[in-house]
């Protein structure tokens, strides 16, 4: 397995890591079975794991807290913050509020005193981002996350957040993570560039395009488009 650094962290992190979006109700509801998944990847050398809070509503991080237990320290652990959670106002988004009520949540969740890097999933533009930047430098401050960035913001966005970093004396995002495949190279364009001069580590997600470049999908065959991601998102599957 090869590691490399993530985002000038001193980090060192798998070149692949184990996304577990599918894990829980919304994919494979068998815990015991995503256990053996996630302890395979270690087994093999994968020292990255990468899950979100709203993924099958908390329960892709209870299953990955269980698999962690005793493997702790061996794994740099990812999260997310950002989609509701629950119904009613203030139960979302990228406020102070949210995040410091949030990440306890997690953190409870994935059994860990510590999150490694913990990501904004998508931009509020509801929110200031230094409030954003504020509460996240805190919670590194306060030994609950190590790192923190974002996924899907835009390349202006992500200098706007560094600049205000800068300038506001915060922490900055150290990673991006955005949509990057065969058929999503939309990255390319300006967000990896950005990415390169900032010195930030580039995630990516749905690396196999919500499953069409898995070998899933072959000319000629039956397609069944009723479970699994076709059914969690049938717009991406017309």
């Amino acid at each position: 397995m090869r590691y490399r650094v993530l985002g000038g962290t001193g980090i060192e992190v798998s070149v692949h890591c184990l996304g577990t979006m599918m894990f829980g109700a919304v994919g494979n509801p068998d815990h015991d079975e995503c256990v053996r998944m996630i302890h395979t990847a270690l087994d093999q050398g994968v020292n990255f794991v990468d899950t979100a809070d709203m993924y099958s509503a908390g329960e892709s991080e209870e299953i990955v807290g269980k698999a962690l237990l005793g493997r702790r320290d061996d794994v740099v652990l990812a999260t997310k913050v950002h989609f509701p959670m629950g119904e009613g106002p203030n139960r979302s988004g990228n406020s102070r509020r949210w995040i410091i009520k949030e990440v306890e949540e997690s953190l409870r969740r994935l059994r860990t005193d510590w999150i490694d890097l913990y990501q904004v999933h998508r931009p509020d533009h509801r929110t200031d981002i230094e409030e954003t930047l504020s509460v996240l430098s805190d919670l590194v401050r306060q030994g609950k996350i190590r790192a923190f960035g974002c996924s899907s913001f835009p390349a202006e966005e992500v200098v706007e957040a560094y600049h205000v970093a800068e300038r506001r004396g915060l922490m900055r995002f150290r990673t991006e993570q955005p949509p990057y495949s065969l058929l999503a190279r939309g990255a390319e364009r300006s967000v990896l560039p950005v990415c390169r001069r900032l010195g930030m580590g580039a995630l990516t997600w749905s690396p196999l395009a919500w499953g069409f470049l898995s070998g899933k999908y072959r000319r000629g065959r039956e397609i069944d488009l009723t479970t699994g991601r076709a059914a969690l998102a049938p717009a991406r599957f017309d």
